[in-house]
């Protein structure tokens, strides 16, 4: 694959992530608005209805009902109000007001009152009509204030099929005598509601398409100038040096200005560049080939150790935890390198790793996928993303077909939770009881540098309070003596157990003087490499 389409297909891959984010943020905020907006104009609804009902019932004598159905709605005094009813039902803009008398069990109601707006093509009921009640919430809204516990009922029906179109119903009981008589209904159309919903909706819509087009172009251009950019002029210029051992034409901190950890790389491989063609040109003239190969490898030897930390204590204003790490190189540069790192108050990450192969290369190599890490881990993700976004970079260009395996894990200070994942690392060694034990249900993933688009896994544990992590490369187990024994894995654990309650640096030294003891005079031929954190609260 070529640079510039994994470079793109990488951005992608991060900016449809963030993209998927902000949709999601922007369509809970939509679907709280539109709840809100639609009880409000739920709200102003049910009371201009309510309004309207309880100047209907001043036109209503509950005294004479039964009178005016005897009589067959004949009664001079109920056309006139009938008449007002229906006056009140056009000003009002009501689609129906109507009076009804429910049965014994609220099935039924007789009609006493019966008012359509002229707006509309509605027959209305002539007095005394019984009909079916709409549905159960009419019949309970009946029962309730025919049984005096409520004063007034609202009824909203805007799905399924509905005749009238989307309404509200609120309802008032009709008295007389303190008692109820029956119940008046102003039913009122929702066509605003509807109308307003359809046109929030849409703004939402544009809004979102606008806002996220927006966070995708701008987070694009800042993603394409921050990192990828200036990762791809690193990776090959490293892989050009590491191929051609040659003054580059231009040089990288010419043409990457960052003050971040991106730029110190930068200036790393420029000063790594300048030391190893001084010392090659040196030695060209005094010495024969294998000692410029010893003279380059002790340059890319310094420059691995000082990109380490090796400030102990690495946090004095932390009394939550402490940490310490080693590394001890065998007789050729190596790929082995520790980090950590805050990521925010509460979160430290964890990182131990071996690359491949040995020389300048695996330094460069190494140096890369360091810095890479740290800086994708700082900007959020969990350890399986941060790992895919790595693995990646490191494939794009791999003409030396370098691998790295890494464990990265990042602890929640506060708690002691780990989310781990695991490129072909081997498993970690915890202690949250008496002893620690080799955490075997560790998932393992591969190796980064390998295969592009490779998917990790992550998992979790916790690191009790006084409880301590262990993580190391494969040459701590795979020590040997001078009979090409193994110190392997039992030894290891015993190492850690001869004082599982010591501070980092006291479990460190005594894995070291285990190490040291069983290889004796042995030539080493791997690096030994450890990171160990302890919570202290």
């Amino acid at each position: 694959m070529k640079p510039k389409q994994h470079r793109g297909n990488l951005a992608v891959s991060i900016i449809s992530g963030i993209v998927v984010v902000f949709i999601i943020v922007i369509w809970i905020a939509g679907w709280i608005g539109y709840s809100s907006f639609t009880d409000v104009l739920l709200e102003q609804y049910s009371e201009s209805a309510y309004l309207t009902a309880n100047t209907a019932t001043q036109l209503v004598d509950g005294s004479k009902l039964k009178q005016y159905i005897d009589e067959g709605g004949e009664n001079p005094e109920y056309q006139r109000s009938l008449k007002a009813i229906g006056k009140l039902c056009n000003t009002q803009n009501a689609t129906f007001i109507y009076v009804v008398i429910p049965d014994a069990d609220y099935s039924h109601v007789t009609h006493i009152y019966n008012t359509a707006n002229e707006n509309n093509n509605f027959e209305r009921y002539e007095i005394g009509t019984v009909k079916e009640t709409t549905n159960d919430d009419y019949k309970e809204a009946y029962r309730r204030i025919f049984e005096g516990k409520d004063k007034r009922a609202t009824v909203i029906r805007d799905t399924g099929i509905i005749d009238s179109g989307s309404h509200i119903t609120e309802l008032v009981p009709v008295e007389y005598d303190n008692m109820v008589v029956a119940i008046l209904c102003v039913q009122k159309p929702m066509s605003a509601l509807d109308t307003g919903r359809t046109e929030y909706v849409w703004n939402i819509a544009v809004a979102m398409l606008v806002l996220t087009i927006l966070v995708a172009v701008l987070y694009a251009v800042y993603l394409n100038a921050r990192l990828l950019k200036p990762i791809k002029i690193i990776t090959k210029e490293a892989e050009r040096f590491a191929r051609e051992t040659s003054e580059p034409e231009r040089r990288l901190t010419t043409r990457i200005t960052h003050s971040d950890e991106i730029g110190i790389l930068a200036q790393s491989i420029d000063k790594m560049t300048t030391e190893t063609l001084q010392y090659m040109e040196h030695l060209t003239e005094v010495t024969k080939s294998q000692q410029k190969i010893a003279t380059q490898l002790d340059v890319a030897r310094q420059i691995q150790q000082s990109s380490l930390p090796k400030k102990f204590p690495a946090f004095p204003e932390r009394d939550e935890f402490d940490v310490y790490a080693s590394m001890t190189p065998a007789l050729e540069v190596g790929g082995d390198f520790y980090n950590f790192f805050l990521i925010d108050d509460d979160h430290l990450a964890m990182v131990i790793a071996d690359v491949s192969d040995k020389g300048v290369g695996a330094a460069l190599f190494m140096m890369s996928a360091k810095i890479l890490i740290e800086n994708r881990a700082l900007m959020g993700g969990k350890p399986s993303e941060i790992l895919e976004f790595v693995n990646n970079q490191l494939c794009a260009n791999n003409d030396s077909f370098m691998f790295v395996t890494v464990w990265l894990g990042i602890m929640e200070i506060s708690t002691g939770k780990v989310i781990a994942s695991n490129a072909g690392h081997e498993y970690p060694a915890i202690k949250n009881g008496d002893k620690f034990e080799i955490y075997n249900d560790d998932p393992h993933g591969t190796m980064l540098g390998l295969v592009e688009n490779q998917k990790f896994a992550d998992y979790t544990f916790t690191i009790d309070k006084k409880g301590t992590l262990f993580v190391y490369t494969d040459g701590v187990p795979d020590a040997e003596d001078s009979a090409h024994n193994r110190l392997g894995m039992t030894r290891m654990t015993e190492a850690l157990n001869k004082a599982p309650d010591a501070s980092p640096e006291e479990i460190i030294n005594n894995v070291k003087d285990t190490i040291a003891s069983f290889v004796k005079d042995a030539p080493r031929f791997d690096d030994t490499t450890v990171l160990c954190v302890k919570r202290l609260k």
